[in-house]
């Protein structure tokens, strides 16, 4: 197939793909390219409408036998699609962010469902609910003012034992932290993850942690050396309200949460009893609202003590994007409508549902000319920020019910057209077009 027909194609899209067929057999790789188109072209988690999204040359037990029992590994795709990140966008400090979210369920045949308490506190739902809880490793990759999430792996908690969602933690940054070897790298939790045994085990593996704790952690200050004989003190005395309402407040604005915000804080170094005495860098914040008040003090912990306040929460600010991308994932990607009958299968296809996501999502980081007119076919919307739907609706007028596995050279283990042009040739202007 000649390149005419995609010349306004991000060449970087094809260059991607080939990228994250590498991690998979070369059999299996025209089959997971059309799953993987049909993923990204629909709005649905069902693997039919994926089916049929595109124009799929095998008979549809095929791609269900290959999801079944094909032999490929969606965590060798998880880690892939990290090396292509930092291949395509080369940096030295990375965010790493660990979270969780709750399928809904009414059945209780699916893989993973349980009852879980809602935590969210969001308004008109129950305190607990049946679903599939999805512990996710996710990117953060900044873009100006805006930060977007770039979904890794996620796994789906167990019910009973040991295997809760600190375990599934663990065990995802187990397999992506020697990905970040010689790389500053930093790990963004909620309160609930703020666990001695997590942030000891990914210390162990070379990531500086931040995150939110309790405002009743115990905190300390370092002893002073008496010199005098016996076992020396381990804590100083400990940090009360009034000595950190003693330590100087600074008022600074900063780009959070979608919008800026004027933020007051305080930070000091001191002792935490459930890092068993580990020296952290803890920051007192508080936004000032519309009105002019505060609201309630947070605390954020960095193991990183040589990080200064300002760079703590801007660092924390960042694991946002997560919520948008739980967001993305389960109502415009089909997340909460992936249902498979066993915990294997459900893995292999939500990682591809994932996948189907962090591509657009690349895109939208890049400064491409060619993005920025794949995603403008609506004269409305051309001042608006690039999206990945935004991206996807414009790969569906170019890859709808088109036969993707033609654009597989098995030869040369190459997505895309055969033929490339010497320069590529640059989007007309829409706005001189008119």
């Amino acid at each position: 197939m000649d390149y005419k027909g995609y010349r306004h194609i991000p060449r970087a899209l094809f260059d991607a793909i080939t990228f994250l067929a590498q991690a998979l057999p070369k059999r299996s790789v025209p089959t997971f390219l059309e799953l993987l188109f049909g993923a990204m072209l629909t709005q649905t988690g069902f693997v039919t409408d994926a089916y049929l999204a595109v124009n799929s040359v095998r008979h549809w037990n095929s791609y269900y036998k290959w999801l079944h029992f094909g032999k490929w590994s969606w965590v060798s795709l998880g880690r892939q699609t990290v090396r292509l990140a930092l291949r395509m966008f080369p940096r030295r400090r990375w965010f790493l962010m660990i979270d969780d979210t709750i399928v809904f369920r009414s059945s209780k045949k699916a893989p993973g469902s349980a009852i879980h308490h809602q935590h969210g506190n969001k308004t008109n739902r129950p305190t607990f609910v049946r679903g599939q809880c999805w512990v996710t490793l996710a990117l953060t990759i900044s873009k100006g003012f805006r930060s977007l999430g770039i979904p890794i792996l996620s796994r789906l908690a167990r019910r009973g034992g040991n295997s809760g969602k600190l375990v599934a933690a663990q065990t995802l940054l187990r397999v992506v932290v020697p990905l970040f070897q010689g790389l500053q790298t930093f790990l963004l939790m909620d309160s609930w993850y703020m666990r001695c045994n997590v942030i000891t085990y990914a210390m162990e593996n070379g990531l500086s942690v931040i995150g939110q704790v309790r405002k009743d952690t115990a905190l300390f200050h370092t002893p002073e050396r008496t010199g005098k004989r016996g076992r020396p003190r381990k804590y100083g005395d400990r940090v009360t309200d009034d000595w950190i309402a003693s330590q100087p407040e600074v008022r600074q604005q900063f780009a959070i949460y979608g919008k800026t915000q004027t933020v007051y804080y305080r930070s000091a170094v001191v002792l935490a009893r459930f890092l068993k005495g580990r020296a952290v860098r803890m920051v007192w914040s508080q936004l000032e609202k519309e009105d002019g008040t505060r609201t309630q003090q947070c605390l954020i912990l960095s193991t990183d003590i040589s990080l200064s306040g300002a760079r703590i929460i801007l660092g924390y600010g960042r694991r946002w994007s997560i919520e948008d991308l739980f967001n993305q994932l389960k109502n415009r990607w089909g997340w909460k409508e992936t249902w498979q009958q066993t915990r294997q299968v459900l893995h292999r296809w939500v990682q591809i549902l994932s996948v189907s996501y962090a591509i657009p999502q690349l895109l939208v980081l890049l400064n491409d000319a060619k993005v920025t007119y794949l995603a403008s076919f609506a004269p409305w919307r051309m001042k608006q920020p690039v999206t990945a739907g935004r991206v996807r609706q414009g790969l569906q007028r170019f890859f709808g019910h088109v036969n993707i596995r033609a654009l597989w050279n098995p030869k040369s283990g190459k997505f895309g057209p055969q033929k490339w042009p010497v320069e590529d040739e640059h989007p007309p202007d829409r706005a001189k077009a008119a």
